[in-house]
């Protein structure tokens, strides 16, 4: 643990028996998952452990009433894993998003707060831009119902753009105002 805690770099790829084991999932039959859930404990354990199986009871109720048919891959768990190791899961899993659940960086005041990333068209080598974050999600922080909301607009985004990171927005917040009808700056006349 002091290693992983000392290197950023650990982490971010699975050792040799995970990669053979998440093979072996989808050797027996060409399936492509829409979505794969992995569990990480990344820097806060009590994070996961704390939050995470409530979250994904919610989110799995959510994904069972949508009216799109969701096909979940085997959830993984990781341990000392970062968030880029969702990458990798998702593209062994041949998952169209993955959705990684993690411990963030403790705070001061918040050693239980969990991150959710999504990142549509999972692969190994992607960076932080193609990933879209949910942060704070714990009983004093963002609630679970929010993070439910929020994590079903961005997959139900991610799947009909087919994208996700900086190219897709949370518009879950409904004071955001656009004005597409003059670009120009209006300062500069």
């Amino acid at each position: 643990r002091t290693v992983y805690l000392q290197s950023p770099d650990l982490g971010r790829r699975l050792v040799k028996k995970s990669i053979e084991t998440l093979k072996k999932v989808n050797s027996s039959k060409d399936e492509e998952y829409d979505l794969s859930i992995v569990i990480v404990d990344g820097l806060s354990s009590l994070a996961i452990k704390e939050n995470s199986t409530i979250f994904i009871k919610k989110l799995v109720e959510a994904l069972n009433f949508d009216s799109q048919d969701w096909n979940l891959s085997p959830f993984t768990i990781v341990q000392q894993g970062r968030v880029a190791v969702g990458d990798e899961v998702g593209e062994l899993l041949k998952a169209k998003i993955s959705l990684v659940l993690i411990g963030e960086r403790p705070g001061l005041s918040s050693p239980d707060s969990m991150g959710l990333y999504l990142t549509y068209n999972p692969k190994v080598g992607l960076t932080d831009a193609s990933r879209n974050c949910i942060s704070n999600v714990r009983l004093d922080g963002l609630s679970y119902e929010e993070a439910v909301k929020k994590t079903m607009y961005l997959l139900k985004e991610s799947r009909r753009l087919e994208l996700s990171g900086v190219n897709l927005k949370d518009r879950t917040i409904n004071d955001v105002i656009e004005n597409n009808i003059n670009e120009e700056n209006f300062l500069i006349k």
